[in-house]
Formats: structure tokens, sequence, C-alpha cells
């Protein structure tokens, strides 16, 4: 009886599946379609709509895709052939079907390779309403059929980084409109561990249906203190009118606030440096190439890189509290390192805490084409190195740069390539990764840079890039012209297209008319390593062992000193959280880093040492540091202008600390630090335009 009941329930559920056209279906009912995305393997997919919750095959309403050689239990066989099902890299629109108003359904997706890639939009009504992704050998994605609301919007993002200074911290993100109406106002809030909301109404909006917007509060969030915080925003009045779906609507993210690194690389001048051997053979660190802290630098977590062989690819080992006493270090080698990680010569951590590398080999698929570039990876133990989907731990890939020889992060899954290969640097976004493991990588946007041309030295030496975040300089280490090179990323458009190799992208776009300029051009024999903290720039020459100190105000660098560490080798170069040096001697296989006769800080007793303000000139905003000896409860800043107007007073609680002047007009003013002991003033310049 109870089987006989449910079968019944179908055939009447099947009896309201009409085919129609949208706008033709009868009261109760809504237009149902389904749009498939194929990656580039179109033929390993295939999938079905079926009542309910029903199992694949079990009332079976549509099929689409390799029908003939897949089907429910093709998961994982290997067994397609291409020609067979869907094409590759195309979109089909399956239905419309009537369906019950409220009623159930599901999507059973199965791969035939074990690796994803079909992609599903639901509309209902003409609304794209539901999203599925498909991955593994196959997905069960259940929907209930939900026209759009008149009012409906949901916070998709929270793009405020991870890790932020103290000072005034901005919440940004993205709102998604799932509403039937245009938004032209979105009321947006935020609390920081379940506090009071902090409420502020956006106007002058055009946000379409189903269409997402980029938002940033109008209202600052000022930390006391250093510390884990947990944001919450959500949306609320819509156009005046209240969000009638609460589900959708609240995104939660933990946010770290920390010091800044500091900037005292000018004690390294006065003072007598030596190294510091931090990690070597011991904890498996062999032939380091780069490292780099984790983005939560409160952490003091160091990653470091080592090149492996072209068989086992690289490896990484991450020293936990790195430096301190506690120190422990762990060694990880991803099961698919030989193609996803061969032969690295850099990576770069992002903000949002994965990291990308580059490879330094002409060919990942070891086959003598040239099909290799930078990798994407989740820095989560739980997730890198731990096997999956048959292409190890990697997130994502794009393959467009043989022998990438240095990187350097952008922002979040954004990095930019040293590509010896086409001789010129390349902007990678990897936009959406894929699940670790996985394989579509058509999502990927990459930008070929043309107006110079950079060269390697060799396989074994790289080289790195670092990014002015503040100003948009990325300075590249040019080492096959001996030279520095200074590119404004903010600058050039696109004029052309490249044709990608041997994989779809989204995007392969040619940029000219960049604004750049041969920074450094004497007194470097194998620049390798680089790395900047406000005015101070910083290289390492692979050939003798110097690590230079450049002032980077100007238009070309000036050379300071340098620091003789007496040995050949010395790749990546690292400024630490503690604003110290630190580095690797690939040939040494070691990790160091550069202390002092004294401790690295401000010990010099005159007034114009014991504080720090950079950068300067600055583009809007400041950051301030000074030494203990300045602390007392009375301590206070003000900035005037030329003609003594007051633009900033406030009182001091930290350092370093962050000054906002992005309201101010270009041009030179005056900053003052003052306690109940001693006053300073010192001159400042804002110069957004270089």
């Amino acid at each position: 009886m109870k089987k006989n009941f449910f079968t019944l329930f179908f055939i009447v559920l099947n009896l309201f599946v009409v085919q129609s056209g949208f706008g033709q279906c009868g009261s109760g009912l809504d237009s149902v379609s389904i749009q498939a995305i194929t990656d580039e393997y179109g033929y390993e997919g295939y999938w079905e709509l079926v009542p309910g919750t029903n199992t694949c095959g079990n009332g079976t309403i549509f099929a689409g895709g390799n029908v003939s050689q897949i089907g429910c239990n093709g998961g994982g066989n290997q067994s397609a052939t291409s020609g067979n099902g869907y094409g590759d890299l195309q979109t089909y629109t399956e239905g419309p079907w009537c369906l019950p108003d409220g009623a159930t359904y599901t999507i059973h997706f199965v791969d035939d390779y074990g690796d994803g890639g079909t992609d599903f939009v639901v509309y209902i009504n003409g609304f794209p309403v539901y999203n599925f992704t498909g991955t593994g050998i196959g997905n069960v994605f259940t929907f209930t059929i939900t026209p759009p609301l008149s009012y409906d919007a949901g916070i998709t993002k929270i793009s405020t980084p991870l890790y932020v200074n103290p000072g005034s911290v901005f919440i940004k993100g993205k709102i998604n409109n799932y509403s039937l109406n245009t938004l032209q106002s979105i009321e947006l809030n935020y609390s920081v561990n379940g506090g009071a909301a902090v409420t502020q109404t956006i106007s002058g909006l055009s946000v379409a249906p189903f269409s997402e917007y980029s938002f940033t509060h109008p209202i600052a969030w000022t930390p006391a203190l250093n510390g884990t915080y947990e944001v919450t925003v959500w949306p609320g009045m819509l156009n005046g009118n209240a969000d009638q779906n609460a589900v959708n609507d609240t995104m939660r993210k933990i946010i770290v606030v920390g010091d800044a690194i500091p900037n005292i690389i000018d004690d390294y001048l006065s003072g007598t440096p030596f190294s510091t051997t931090i990690a070597g053979s011991a904890d498996q660190v062999e032939a380091p190439r780069d490292l780099d802290f984790h983005p939560i630098l409160s952490n003091n977590e160091l990653w470091v890189m080592n090149a492996g062989t072209v068989n086992t690819g690289g490896s990484t080992v991450t020293v936990y509290h790195a430096g301190e006493a506690s120190q422990q270090s762990l060694y990880r080698e991803d099961g698919n390192a030989w193609h996803f990680m061969c032969l690295p010569t850099a990576f770069a951590f992002s903000e949002n805490t994965n990291f990308a590398s580059t490879t330094g080999t002409l060919d990942d698929n070891h086959n003598g084409t040239h099909f290799s570039g930078p990798a994407l990876w989740n820095s989560d133990s739980m997730v890198y190195c731990i096997p999956n989907g048959g292409n190890g731990s990697h997130i994502d890939m794009l393959h467009q740069s043989p022998y990438s020889m240095g990187i350097a992060s952008d922002s979040e899954n954004v990095f930019w390539v040293f590509d010896d290969f086409n001789h010129c640097i390349m902007r990678y976004d990897f936009v959406n990764p894929h699940e670790p493991g996985g394989s579509d990588h058509t999502d990927g946007r990459v930008s070929q840079y043309t107006d110079f041309s950079v060269s390697r030295i060799n396989d074994d030496i790289p080289d790195h890039l670092v990014l002015d975040h503040e100003t948009g300089y990325l300075y590249i280490v040019d080492g096959g012209s001996q030279r520095i090179i200074r590119m404004n990323t903010r600058s050039g458009s696109v004029t052309s297209s490249f044709t990608p190799y041997a994989e779809p992208l989204a995007e392969s776009s040619i940029v000219t008319g960049t604004n750049w300029s041969t920074y450094i051009s004497s007194g470097l024999s194998q620049p390798c390593g680089i790395d900047l903290v406000g005015n101070r720039l910083i290289v390492s020459d692979y050939s003798n062992g110097d690590i230079i100190i450049y002032d980077n105000t100007g238009t070309s660098g000036v050379e300071l000193g340098r620091i003789h560490t007496g040995s050949a080798g010395i790749a990546g170069v690292k400024i630490g959280p503690d604003g110290k040096i630190w580095y690797v001697n690939q040939l040494l296989n070691t990790v160091s880093r550069i202390d002092g006769n004294s401790p690295v800080g401000i010990p010099s007793n005159s007034l114009e040492n014991q504080i720090g303000i950079y950068p300067n000139p600055a583009q809007g905003f400041l950051n301030l540091s000074f030494a203990k000896s300045w602390e007392d409860p009375s301590l206070s800043v003000t900035v005037t202008d030329a003609i003594g107007n007051v633009v900033v007073d406030s009182p001091v609680l930290f350092s370093p600390c962050k000054i906002n002047l992005e309201q101010e007009a270009d041009g030179i003013y005056f900053l003052t630090l003052k306690n109940s002991r001693q006053s300073l003033t010192q001159k400042i310049l804002i110069q957004r335009a270089y």
C-alpha cells in the first residue's frame, strides 16, 4: 500500500509537467527551464531531472547530456568518448516545463571522468533563481519551485580583508538582488561580535533583478583593540520596503585586527647586521626558492617553498611561530606536485589565505609541449595536500606561462606573473576556483603586458615581483638584464587578444600603453628576491649574497646601503611581521632572519628617528609608528594644511596606526605628534598623480 501511494503521487505530480513556453503555464504552475553549461569535456556529463527527492532514474522527467554512454551509474567509469552527448564549452537550455508552485525537484549530475565540469542554472518564470556546480563523480541538487519575490536581497560576499590594521576599517562586500524589482536604495547593516547594528542607506542605485552590487558601508568600524572579531552583514529595507526573505540575508566573516609591518629597515644601515638561521635541512628545507608569511601576520606563520625535482615536484615547509621558542615546522608535498608544483620558482599569498605558485618548466605534463603556468592552492591544512578528485589538492591552474619565474599577489585570487616564455608580465585572475582536485579552468582571465621585455638568468634563479598596493606600482626583477623595472598596474588598456594555448579561457587579452621605467639599472649582478615596506625597497643578489636597501620614493631607486651575508644563493626575501628581513638560501638549504647587535627597532635618541611616517608622499592614508618612549595617555596627532587649517586632531592609542587623509587635496601638510613631555612636527606630502 505504501509503495502504491508514492507511485500514484508521482504519477499525479508528473501530470503537471507540461512542455510550455514561458508565460503559458496555468494557475498554480510556473515555467521552469534549466541551463546546462559544459566544460572543455562536455561528453563526460549526464544529468536527470526527477520529481521530489527521487533517486536517479526514478520518475525521470528529462535526461540530458551523454545519455547513450553514461547513465545514473556512470560516475568515474571513464568509458565515455568524445562526440557523444553535449559539446564542449556549450550552454544548453532544456525545457521549459510547467511545474507546480512550491513543489520540490532534484537534478542528478553524473560525471564519467570523475572531475565534474557541468554547471546548472534553474530559471523560474525567466529568472535565474538557482545555480549549481557539478563536481567530482557527480552531485544531487534539490530545489523548490519558488518564483522571485517583489523584494529580496542577500549578502553574497564580505570582501574586507581577513587581516586588517588598527584604525578605520571599511566593511565591503557584494549584495545580490533576488527581487523582481530594480533596487534604487538598499539599507545596509553590520555588527561586530553581535553588538549594535551600524545602519546606513545607500541611495541613487540601479541594481537590476538578479544582478550583483559591490558596496562599501559608509560608516567605518574602528576597533579599539587588536584581536579576532566576527563581523555580520545583512540588508534591511529595499526601496523602502521590508526584505521578504530573511533566509538568504546574512553573512558572517572572521576578521583579525593586528599591527602593520613596521618600517624599520633603516636600522640595518647604522648597526652591524648578522644572520640568524631559522630553519634548515633538519626541517626538510631543500633548495628553497621563496618564502612568504601567512596573511594573518599576528600568527607569525612562515611558509617556505622547496624546488624539488621534475619527477616529484616541489614542496612546502610551514614554520609555525617562526623564530620563537615555540617554533615548529611541517613539511608537505602534494601527491600531484609533479604537475601542479613542478620545479616551483616562487609563490605568494592572496589576502584570502589562498596562495599561488609558479613553475619554472616548459611543460608541466612532461611530454615536450609548452603547457605550464601558475597554480592556486588553499592553505587550509584540511585541504592543502589532501588527495581529492584525482588531481591532488590544487584549486585552480592556468597554463599560459612556461618558465614563470616570479609572482606577486594583487587581490583575491589575482596575481602578477613573470613569464619568461613570452618574455612579458602576465596578469592571472583565477576568478572562481574549482573544488580541490578539480579541472574546470574555463573562467580564467589572463592578460599579457607587452610594452617591455623581460628575461630570466637561468632555470634555477627566480625573478621575483612585489606590488605596492597603495600606489599600484609593480616592481619586477628582470634578472637577465640586471635591472629592476617599475610598472604602473593602473595604466594601459586592452588593445588586442592572444590565442590561449591548449585550454579555453574567459579572457585572453593583450594590454599596451602602460607607464613603466627601468627603476634600478646598475649595481646588480644576479638580482633575484625583492620586497618593500613603506619607502624602502630591498633586493637580493644571488651571485654574492648581498641584500641591497633602496629609497623608493623617487622616479628611480636610490641605493642606501648593503647587507653582506657572505653567502651566494639568496633567492626570495621577505620583510616579516616584525619588520626584519627574512630570506632563503637555495644553495645552503636555510631560512634566515637578519638581526643586529641590538634589537632591530628605533634605537636612536634623536626625536626624528623615534617616529616613522610612511608612505611619504602619500595617496590618502599615512601609517604612523613611534618608539615606546612616546607612549602616554595624552598622546595625540594633529595634521594641518599649509595655511594652518587643522584637518586631523585625534588621540593615539597604539603604534603603528593609520591616518585617513583621503578627503584632503594634494599638497603639503604638517603632522605633529605630541604628548605631555615632548612634541615633534614633520612635513608630509599628499601626491596622487605620479
